[in-house]
């Protein structure tokens, strides 16, 4: 079994169209003993719109960009590409791959050729999923660094060797090979065919996203639960509290237990819940900094804190 791991830069890239001008690859077996390294030069064919990831004119790729001029379009070196990345024997990874796949597709619409057809993993997903962390996609950079990993960003063959490496720091702490290693993280490979494009995923990627949506579920079942609470409310005529509108941060709102009988209380005093931050008199906060208390600050709103919202609400009800 060979393991095949490969990078792609672009000239430009648009929904409908990756203008890709190296294809960087590294081939090594299953001791990650290299056997072929190497980076193919495209010529575009098309101007140089590089871009980082704010959309700024930053982005510098490692070339003289004159040289992609002297090398053959992408129509000329899809067979090779096609051949390496086909291999009924080997095994492909490329990092935050689905890119990559999706600007092979691109290309081969674009030169009217036959869609790439591969399996393939990612070794971003994998470090995530090996470190069981899927709140922010790791760049390349990143994890290099958390490994140990020394490269030049923007090579396309470095970004390969990178790649490989990478999977290899995996692969040693976990004391298997790479095929063992996708089994054990219960990885499911990517697939591209007849154009179309099947993301990778593990089974702890899976179980995640599973939880953060019954979260999110559960957040707008208490959100719904806590303003239909409060529309249904009037306050206590003659009140110490009348006039004054209260709004809390969010994640008090979203803790029916720690809301529902603040508001009860609130009402109780006279008071009102405020559905905007412009309309309230005070913004209770948690010591978690977000939205609502910054632009409460910024209007001059008077902030507490929920002990000292608590403590105002039991002073007003002696």
């Amino acid at each position: 079994m060979k393991l095949v791991f490969f990078d792609i830069e672009c000239a430009c890239v648009h929904k409908t169209f990756a203008k890709i001008c190296a294809f960087g690859y590294v081939v090594c077996d299953e001791d990650f003993n290299i056997l072929e390294k190497e980076d193919i030069l495209i010529n575009p064919k098309g101007k140089f719109e590089l871009t980082d990831r704010r959309g700024d004119k930053g982005l510098k790729l490692p070339y003289e960009y004159e040289e992609f001029k002297k090398h053959p379009p992408f129509r000329r070196v899809y067979g090779r590409i096609k051949e390496l990345l086909e291999d009924k024997d080997a095994l492909v990874f490329g990092h935050a791959v689905l890119n990559d796949v999706k600007y092979l597709k691109l290309e081969t619409q674009r030169f009217k050729l036959p869609s790439f057809n591969f399996a393939f993993a990612d070794s971003q997903l994998i470090y995530m999923t090996y470190k069981n962390d899927f709140t922010h996609q790791a760049g390349l950079e990143h994890i290099a660094q958390d490994l140990g990993v020394e490269f030049t960003p923007h090579r396309a063959v470095d970004d390969a060797y990178a790649t490989m490496r990478i999977i290899e720091a995996i692969c040693k702490a976990k004391n298997c090979g790479a095929s063992r290693l996708l089994e054990e993280l219960k990885f499911t490979p990517g697939k591209i065919e007849k154009y179309n494009i099947r993301s990778p995923q593990s089974a702890r990627q899976k179980a995640y996203k599973n939880e953060k949506k019954s979260a999110k579920e559960a957040r707008s079942r208490a959100r719904i639960t806590f303003h239909n609470t409060v529309f249904s409310k009037r306050p206590k005529k003659g009140a110490p509290l009348s006039g004054v509108q209260v709004i809390f941060a969010r994640c008090i709102e979203d803790d029916l237990d720690l809301s529902l009988p603040l508001v009860n209380k609130l009402y109780e005093a006279g008071g009102r819940y405020a559905q905007k931050v412009d309309d309230c008199n005070i913004c209770v906060h948690t010591e978690e900094s977000e939205a609502r208390t910054q632009k409460a600050t910024t209007l001059g709103k008077r902030i507490m804190s929920l002990e000292e919202f608590k403590e105002y609400l039991d002073e007003t009800s002696r």
